[in-house]
């Protein structure tokens, strides 16, 4: 009963920012292409994949963890579990060999075979390591990689400074020992990472500083092609804007400049790589990123979906895929977090400000 008391309380809080949703979203889509409404999961951010048929949901401003179960075969709207409605910022989720992994600001939870457990007041175990306590910056995302390991940005916290050396980096965890290495560092607050279906290589986003115009600096779209490498924060932002609070005589020589510059202060989180099978020739290996949106530009930009066409290791730039998130007056009804590949071919997107999870499926034959 408490369980669903607190379910219910937390939709009626966020009930204010979800639009009249139906099968006629006012979403702008390419031809043959439609979303649909999949869940109800308030303050949704990041997204796994678990079991066929599972999927789960980290959150922003409820303190939840979601299981959203659904027919693996054919995906309607899923049935909403809560795992735990206790947690710390619990925007993080990933799943491994019958486990949930949570990221809060400061630590990783593991909830042992969640599948059997959920509902039952499982208490998680704690893996061996910490990460700063910051909530400027704070919001983790986290996944596994090819090689097994637990991949975890960890944000500036700061609109720019130095950062300290637990901080603007993405590392790689061992989750047996606790280890942790440094796979990136110069990264601002990536908060949406995949890896390449055919290299393993990590791709991700990393959102640009404020203050410094309404067009500059670029968002961006990053590869990491060597262990270590920086990718420029604080001197450098997208490929070459040098910062003016921290004048570094060299500029942008040596940084890991961006594959694709993505248009100012849109937030890109999630990203996915589409590996499914049911949109057409022209969309596999292309990538999705969700623009949760500007937050201070005088003309709000981004709440969209973009899409990055490749060719090898070569990026064709980006152009939109699904807008509508943003009315006519520039007012906003919902902002995209994740992407999620489901089981037959359609994408997941998560909105954490409708607090919904979105289906975009493609049917024309």
């Amino acid at each position: 009963m408490k369980i669903l008391f607190t379910f219910l309380f937390l939709t009626g809080c966020w009930a204010q920012n979800t639009p009249p949703l139906s099968d006629q979203l006012p979403i702008k889509l390419p031809a043959g292409f439609t979303i649909t409404k999949f869940a109800t999961t308030p303050g949704a951010r990041s997204l796994a994949k678990g079991p066929d048929g599972v999927l789960f949901v980290g959150t922003r401003g409820t303190n939840s963890v979601y299981a959203v179960t659904y027919d693996a075969k054919n995906p309607t709207i899923g049935e909403v579990k809560i795992i735990s409605d206790k947690l710390n910022v619990p925007n993080g989720v990933a799943f491994k060999e019958g486990s949930l992994y949570v990221a809060e600001v400061s630590r990783i939870l593991v909830y042992e075979h969640i599948t059997k457990n959920w509902g039952k007041g499982v208490t998680p175990k704690v893996l061996p390591i910490n990460f700063p306590t910051d909530r400027y910056h704070g919001r983790k995302y986290i996944k596994f990689s090819p090689k097994g390991e637990l991949i975890v940005p960890v944000g500036a916290p700061c609109n720019v400074c130095i950062p300290g050396k637990d901080h603007g980096r993405i590392f790689a965890i061992d989750i047996k020992t606790g280890k942790k290495r440094v796979l990136a560092e110069g990264v601002r607050n990536s908060v949406g990472f995949d890896f390449h279906p055919n290299t393993g290589e990590l791709w991700f986003t990393d959102n640009g500083r404020d203050m410094l115009g309404e067009d500059i600096p670029s968002d961006e779209l990053n590869h990491l092609k060597n262990e270590g490498a920086h990718f420029g924060f604080p001197f450098c932002h997208g490929k070459n804007v040098l910062d003016p609070d921290f004048n570094r005589p060299s500029g942008c020589d040596g940084v890991s400049l961006p594959t694709v510059e993505l248009a100012a202060h849109v937030a890109p989180l999630g990203m996915s790589f589409y590996t499914g099978k049911s949109f057409p020739t022209e969309y596999q290996g292309n990538i999705f990123i969700a623009e949760h949106g500007s937050w201070n530009r005088t003309i709000p930009q981004g709440y969209r979906i973009t899409r990055v066409k490749l060719s090898g290791d070569k990026a064709d730039g980006f152009t939109v895929f699904a807008s509508g998130w943003l009315n006519d007056d520039k007012s906003r009804w919902g902002r995209p977090v994740d992407i999620l590949v489901i089981e037959d071919g359609s994408i997941i997107i998560s909105d954490d400000y409708a607090g919904v999870l979105y289906k975009i499926s493609y049917t024309k034959s």
